[in-house]
C-alpha cells in the first residue's frame, strides 16, 4: 500500500513538471485560451519564426528588426542566397546571421537603402512593421498617395500612408480607439497574428467570378464562374417602365443551359441610365421581376449608370422593393464607385444597397491625361480600387462586394481618344512590327504604342497580370469576387 501511494505521488509530481497538454505548440507561456495561440502555433509550424526556447515562445517580448527580416524572407519566399556581396548597411556585414534576409528585403523593395545603418538588434516598432509589410506587398506608390487620407489615429506623424494601408487591410489595429502607438515595439505574438492574417488573405481560395456575355455563338470556358449574366435587357421608361429583351427566348434558353452545365447560375443582365428611374417604383419593380421570371433566369444583374443625387431616393426605393419581388432569386447590382479625385455619383446609398442586394459590383473610375507626349489613360487604376475599397470598409461586408473588370481597351490616335478596341484587336496590333508593349506598375495596367493610319496609336488595356493584381488587392480587403464586363473579350491568359 505504501509503495502504491508513493508511486501515485511520484506520478502526480512528474505530471506537474510536464507542460500542460493544452499549451499551444508546446509553449508553456501560450495556453490554448490565449487569443494568439492558434496564430502562434501555425506561424511556428510554417517555419516563419520559432519560440525563444523549446518551451517558451516569449509572449510579451519584442522581436528584433533582424529577426523580423528573416521571418519576412521566409514568409514571402525571398531568395536570400543570390544577393549582393556588397553590404547595403554598415551594421549588417556579409557574415551577419541575417545578412541574406536583409539584402533580399532591400532587393524586393521592402526596405529602403537610403539609411546607412539597419540596427538589426533593435526591436522593430509597430510603425516599422507596417511600413515593411506594405512595401513588401508592392504598394509603396499607393502608400505615398494615401498619406493625406484620414486615419483614426491621432499619434501618427510619419508614414501615415503605410499605416493607413496596413490598417485598411486589417493587418494592424490601434492600441486604443484613436492611438496607434507607432513607436512601441511589436510584440512577438502580435507579429504571429499579423503574419497569419496576411497569410490567409494572400492564400485565400480563388476569387468567385462573375461574367457577362452577349448573344454570341461561341462562348468561352465558363468553368469556375458562379454567375454569368446574359446581357439581354434594357430598363426603359417612356411613360411606363418596360424591359425590352434583345435575345429571343430560344437563344436565351440555350445560353442558360450552357451556363448551368458549367456549374454557374444564369442571370438576366439589365442595363439602364438615369432616366430608367423616372417611372413609378412599383411598376419598375414589376417589370424587372417579370422579365426574370418569364425568361427563366436564376437571378438579376442590374446596371444603372451615373445616377445623380436627386435620384438616390428613387434608387433606394427600388432596392428595398426589388429583392422581395424576385421571390428568393439573387439580386446583383452594378454601381458607379466614388473616385479619389472627388467625382461622385451620389445616386447610390452604398450602405443601404449592401443591405438589400446579394452582391454589389463596383465600377471603378478610369482616368485620362492627354497633356503629355503619350496619353496616360489606365483602366480602373489600382490606386482607385484601393481608395474605393478603403472607403467602403466597414460599410459593406467584403463578401458582398465585387470589382468590375473592363475587358476591352481604349484607343488613342494622335493623342485623342478614338474608341474601344477588343482583346482580339489588341493582339493583332501587338503583332505589328513597330508595336511595343509596356506595363505600368503604378496603375497595374498595360499599354502599347504603334502606328495606325500614319498616326501614333496608344492603347491602354488590362491583361492577365492586371486582373491578378486586382484580385490580390480585393482579397486583402476580404472582397472575394471579380466581375468580368465581357467574357468574350477576356484576355486569353486570364
Amino acid at each position: 500500500m505504501y509503495r502504491v501511494i508513493a508511486c501515485l505521488t511520484l506520478c502526480a509530481l512528474l505530471a506537474g513538471a510536464v507542460p500542460p497538454a493544452s499549451a499551444a505548440g508546446g509553449f508553456q507561456d501560450v495556453p490554448d485560451s490565449h487569443p494568439a495561440a492558434e496564430a502562434i502555433r501555425r506561424c511556428v509550424e510554417l517555419g516563419f519564426f520559432q519560440g525563444e526556447s523549446a518551451t517558451r515562445f516569449g509572449v510579451g517580448h519584442s522581436i528584433t528588426r533582424g529577426a523580423f527580416a528573416v521571418a519576412a524572407s521566409r514568409f514571402f519566399g525571398w531568395d536570400t542566397k543570390d544577393v549582393t556581396k556588397t553590404p547595403t548597411y554598415s551594421d549588417v556585414p556579409a557574415d551577419a546571421w541575417c545578412y541574406g534576409a536583409v539584402e533580399a528585403a532591400v532587393a524586393c523593395g521592402a526596405l529602403s537603402s537610403q539609411s546607412g545603418t539597419f540596427r538589426p538588434g533593435d526591436a522593430i516598432t509597430r510603425e516599422e512593421l507596417a511600413v515593411l509589410l506594405v512595401r513588401a506587398l508592392g504598394y509603396e506608390t499607393i502608400a505615398a498617395l494615401a498619406q493625406d487620407l484620414a486615419t483614426p489615429f491621432r499619434d501618427v506623424r510619419t508614414n501615415p500612408g503605410y499605416i493607413a494601408m496596413a490598417y485598411d487591410f486589417g493587418l494592424v489595429s490601434g492600441g486604443t480607439r484613436n492611438q496607434f502607438y507607432p513607436g512601441e515595439p511589436a510584440a512577438r505574438e502580435d507579429v504571429a497574428v499579423i503574419l497569419m492574417e496576411l497569410y490567409d488573405k494572400l492564400r485565400a481560395p480563388a476569387v468567385r467570378s462573375i461574367g457577362i456575355i452577349g448573344a454570341q455563338e461561341d462562348l468561352p470556358d465558363l468553368t469556375g464562374y458562379e454567375v454569368v449574366g446574359i446581357s439581354a435587357g434594357k430598363l426603359m421608361c417612356a411613360g411606363k417602365p418596360a424591359v425590352p429583351l434583345s435575345i429571343d427566348a430560344g437563344r436565351a434558353a440555350a445560353l442558360q443551359e450552357t451556363i448551368r452545365q458549367a456549374g454557374a447560375k444564369a442571370f438576366l443582365h439589365v442595363v439602364g441610365g438615369p432616366t430608367a428611374l423616372n417611372g413609378d417604383t412599383g411598376e419598375t419593380v414589376a417589370a424587372l421581376a417579370e422579365a426574370v421570371k418569364s425568361g427563366g433566369y436564376d437571378g438579376l444583374l442590374l446596371d444603372l449608370e451615373k445616377l445623380r443625387l436627386n435620384q438616390e431616393a428613387a434608387m433606394t426605393r427600388l432596392m428595398k422593393a426589388l429583392r422581395p419581388a424576385l421571390e428568393g432569386k439573387p439580386l446583383y447590382v452594378i454601381a458607379d464607385a466614388p473616385s479619389w479625385d472627388g467625382t461622385v455619383y451620389e445616386g447610390y446609398d452604398y450602405g443601404l444597397m449592401g443591405e438589400n442586394v446579394d452582391c454589389l459590383v463596383l465600377r471603378i473610375a478610369s482616368r485620362a491625361d492627354t497633356s503629355g507626349e503619350i496619353p496616360v489613360a489606365p483602366m480602373e487604376p489600382l490606386e482607385e480600387a484601393y481608395w474605393v475599397l478603403g472607403e467602403l470598409r466597414g460599410v459593406i461586408d467584403g463578401d458582398k462586394l465585387a470589382l468590375l473588370v473592363t475587358t476591352e481597351g481604349t484607343l488613342y490616335l494622335g493623342g485623342q481618344e478614338a474608341g474601344a478596341v477588343s482583346q482580339a484587336e489588341i493582339r493583332e496590333m501587338l503583332e505589328e512590327k513597330d508595336a511595343k508593349e509596356y506595363y505600368s506598375t503604378r496603375y497595374e495596367c498595360a499599354y502599347l504604342t504603334s502606328v495606325y493610319d500614319k498616326r501614333e496609336a496608344v492603347v491602354w488595356y488590362l491583361n492577365d497580370r492586371s486582373v491578378d493584381a486586382r484580385a490580390r488587392l480585393a482579397g486583402l480587403f476580404g472582397v472575394t469576387r471579380l466581375c468580368m464586363a465581357d467574357l468574350n473579350g477576356l484576355p486569353p491568359e486570364a
